[in-house]
């Protein structure tokens, strides 16, 4: 059996992990089960967010091939030969334990007040006969990047406003420090300085285009693009230079609530600034225009927002993490019973919540809920007891594997094959978004997020980097060193820096232009 535990950092100090307490009921667990050990990894993760999608102990099957079509709910195999299914019986075992939490037990809402021994002898059993498990699955077996949890990370966007009135309290407030960094006018001064001090080079050679374009991508509530033109405006009275009159700031979103939203935020430069509509990941569907001709491409926030698979290394062999959102037995029940239907019609209901929103989903269902505030209630229940169940299946072809729609699972390779036994995120969305975005840049010109990104592979390796819950929408840390490898490929410099302007945060800026 290998035991792994990733959090080294917590093992020390004045508030040490106690991973031996934890530790020790778990093993005891596995060695009454029937369970081949020498097949067994046990993995110990500490959880920071916590809100998450995982329970205190999980089991992760490590199958030994691709599955076939027609898996059916309860994780059995419909229609196989005993050839088909000795191919694609699990292999090996990943036990996830959550130490954070287990250090809680009993008592815990996530351990339904089971010690943590019966807890793990419970998910073994589980695991030995899938049939058996407590769960209802709301959708089948598939690479994370693909699972409805972005689709409820879409509809927290979509019907923010509705969200943060049941809440009582902004989505920025959900944030450390309450705010967004990108809100730091320390930190736009600075950008806003370096953007003055290219400019005025280029003016001097007569190189300066008549019309400066600006895109934020992400624009929330559209404060940050407040603040920001607000120091741009002032900057540009104190430097004497009327780049105000010739500036064109572009605010993209992919909600056209959201947009009209940030508009009435930045009214009073409402001659400056244009609004479109667009998907966060294929920006240039909607800025071809553009090419070539933005100074700056400004982003916060946003790339961690977006969906994505996650892959590791286990015995020399690469898997791909498939996931698939389920609602423990227990919850499910409250959750039908809340709303007076069976359990078996909350999958339909919760797809019709994703597909409808909340306010139409009151209409289309008023046998079960009452008026749109019910169906926000509804929405918020079952974002928080939904969880993920995992399992690794094998990757055999990374060239076969697309990160992005323009890039190749070959630019993965070197960072799995130079830090062996990883898991870390493939930051698909991010990638594809930053691909996109790099031809709108002008040939001076930067692109600049401010984000949590993993600067060094081997920080996957000692914690936990997400899928974790925000709020009412999914967080995970970007794969800096890819995109840093993406961007080198395409003639692109790509840096990493602490955020400068904050102490305490986890915030990086990300700078990436042409390569001289």
């Amino acid at each position: 059996m290998l035991v792994d535990i990733r959090p080294d950092a917590k093992m020390r100090g004045e508030k040490a992990v106690d991973v031996v307490a934890s530790l020790g009921p778990v093993v005891e667990a596995l060695r009454e089960d029937t369970v081949d050990l020498s097949r067994v990894r046990l993995v110990c993760d500490w959880i920071q967010y916590r809100n998450n999608f995982r329970t205190v102990v999980d089991a992760r099957p490590i199958l030994s091939a691709e599955p076939p079509d027609g898996l059916l709910d309860d994780g059995n195999l419909a229609q196989t030969d005993e050839g088909d299914l000795a191919q694609t019986k699990a292999d090996h075992l990943e036990l996830a334990l959550d130490i954070r939490r287990c250090g809680e037990l009993p008592g815990t809402d996530q351990s339904g007040g089971l010690p943590l021994k019966e807890l793990t002898a419970r998910v073994l059993r589980e695991h030995a006969d899938p049939a058996a498990q407590q769960r209802l699955a709301l959708e089948p077996w598939q690479r994370t990047s693909g699972s409805l949890l972005w689709d409820f990370n879409a509809l927290y966007w979509r019907a923010l406003e509705l969200w943060e009135e049941a809440t009582g309290q902004r989505y920025e407030q959900a944030l450390p420090g309450g705010e967004s960094d990108a809100r730091n006018r320390g930190a736009v001064r600075a950008m806003i300085g370096e953007l003055f001090d290219l400019w005025d080079s280029l003016a001097a050679r007569n190189a300066l285009p008549d019309e400066l374009f600006v895109v934020e991508l992400g624009v929330g509530n559209g404060n940050q693009a407040k603040v920001w033109l607000e120091e741009f405006a002032r900057l540009d009275r104190e430097h004497g230079t009327e780049y105000y009159r010739r500036l064109h700031y572009l605010m993209c979103d992919y909600s056209p609530h959201v947009l009209e939203r940030a508009r009435t935020a930045v009214t009073e430069h409402g001659e400056h600034v244009s609004s479109l509509v667009l998907d966060a990941t294929q920006p240039m569907t909607a800025l071809a225009f553009l090419r070539y001709k933005v100074f700056l491409v400004y982003i916060s926030n946003v790339y961690d927002n977006l969906p994505t698979d996650e892959i590791t290394q286990i015995g020399g062999r690469t898997y791909v993490v498939q996931s698939r959102a389920y609602l423990a037995a227990d919850d499910a029940q409250r959750l039908a019973t809340s709303v007076g239907a069976q359990t078996s019609a909350l999958p339909g209901l919760i797809g019709k919540l994703l597909k409808l929103g909340p306010a139409m989903l009151a209409e289309a269902a008023p046998a079960h809920l009452r008026d749109a505030a019910a169906a926000v209630e509804f929405w918020r229940s079952t974002w928080d007891a939904l969880r993920l169940a995992e399992r690794y299946v094998p990757l055999t072809d990374l060239d076969l594997y697309l990160v992005a729609p323009t890039v190749s699972g070959e630019t993965v390779r070197p960072l799995l094959e130079n830090s062996a036994g990883i898991r870390m995120q493939v930051s698909n969305g991010a990638a594809a978004s930053f691909v996109s975005t790099l031809p709108l840049l002008h040939p001076f010109g930067r692109l600049v997020c401010h984000d949590l990104f993993v600067t060094d592979v081997q920080a996957f390796r000692t914690g936990f980097r997400g899928p974790g819950k925000y709020d009412g929408s999914v967080v995970n840390w970007v794969n800096g060193p890819l995109l840093a490898y993406i961007g080198r490929r395409k003639g692109f410099d790509v840096s990493y820096a602490p955020f400068a302007h904050r102490t305490g945060t986890n915030i990086v800026t990300m700078t990436a232009q042409v390569r001289e």
